[in-house]
């Protein structure tokens, strides 16, 4: 029941976010979408190409024992597809102005990770930036929000959504699902989701995922991990343990408040200072001056 599954949240929770926070400390996203970006356009790369590469990346994190699951590498129509899986078949290029979605994670020995960004690959287009800002604050307002004991997911979804519905967008799965410790990546039975009855209670990792899909043209998903934790006056809120910094091409600053500005900016300001330590000490011999560079960039305020 939800008792028994509350009490193993808060004893493996706690431990499993810091365990998460130090794996992915080395910024194996971060690596991957700096080489991305500076090589998608001087060869053609196809989505599982891209795949392959991500999973070099986490294949030197110590520790490692696995993907947490399959990766999602979908190019343009098919990050539309929310369970997409590229195949000899289906596998496309990441074409020039298009997006490109990577849903991917891993297992440690002390850990499970699971993260989803969306990048521009070339010149982005107003409507995707639209779409892409919108997803963004909901992101933003689920990882910000304070609730009282008792709150359920049913709630926070609905709360999540607010500005995408008051903008005419949706999307047709949860916002986010219960996370284990080097278990399941989609652990039950707590979620936040349109049928998240479950309330919400301290110590339990989840993730923070919304997203937007136009059929037949682009999806966006961005997805941190958060933590369950004690706010003042005996309410709770979250804490993410995800940092990897979001694509600054597909975000229009006037659709975002003062308030989100100065979030984005703060969670970009914590990348730097957590990952730029481990980038600089760690020499994987892949030009790790570009990924430097790069995150310097990514990571400057708005």
């Amino acid at each position: 029941g939800s008792v028994s599954a509350k009490t193993d949240y808060v004893v493996i929770g706690a431990d499993a976010g810091s365990k998460a926070r130090k794996a992915e400390s080395l910024g194996v996203t971060i690596r991957f979408l700096a080489w991305l970006d500076t090589h998608v356009m001087d060869q053609t790369l196809t989505e599982i190409e891209a795949g392959e590469k991500l999973q070099s990346f986490r294949k030197q994190v110590s520790g490692y024992l696995s993907d947490s699951f399959p990766s999602i590498s979908g190019s343009g129509a098919h990050g539309a597809i929310v369970h997409y899986r590229a195949t000899e078949a289906s596998n496309a290029p990441l074409r020039p102005d298009s997006l490109y979605l990577i849903d991917s994670g891993g297992q440690y020995h002390d850990a499970t990770t699971d993260i989803t960004r969306t990048v521009a690959i070339g010149q982005p287009g107003k409507d995707e930036i639209f779409c892409y800002t919108h997803v963004l604050k909901a992101h933003i307002a689920l990882d910000q929000q304070i609730f009282p004991k008792g709150t359920t997911g049913i709630q926070l979804d609905a709360i999540t959504r607010q500005s995408m519905w008051n903008a005419g967008l949706d999307y047709a799965h949860g916002t986010g699902h219960g996370v284990g410790c080097a278990l399941g990546v989609h652990e039950g039975p707590a979620s936040i989701s349109p049928r998240g009855s479950v309330s919400i209670c301290e110590g339990m990792v989840l993730s923070n995922e919304p997203g937007y899909y136009r059929d037949g043209s682009f999806g966006i998903r961005l997805e941190n991990l958060i933590i369950v934790v004690a706010k003042a006056n005996d309410m709770l809120g979250f804490e993410h343990v995800t940092w990897v910094p979001f694509d600054r091409r597909l975000i229009d600053v006037s659709l975002l408040s003062e308030a989100e500005r100065e979030w984005l900016n703060h969670y970009h300001q914590n990348v730097k200072d957590k990952i730029m330590p481990a980038l600089t000490a760690h020499d994987y011999g892949d030009g790790d001056g570009d990924t430097v560079a790069w995150l310097t960039a990514q990571t400057a305020p708005l």
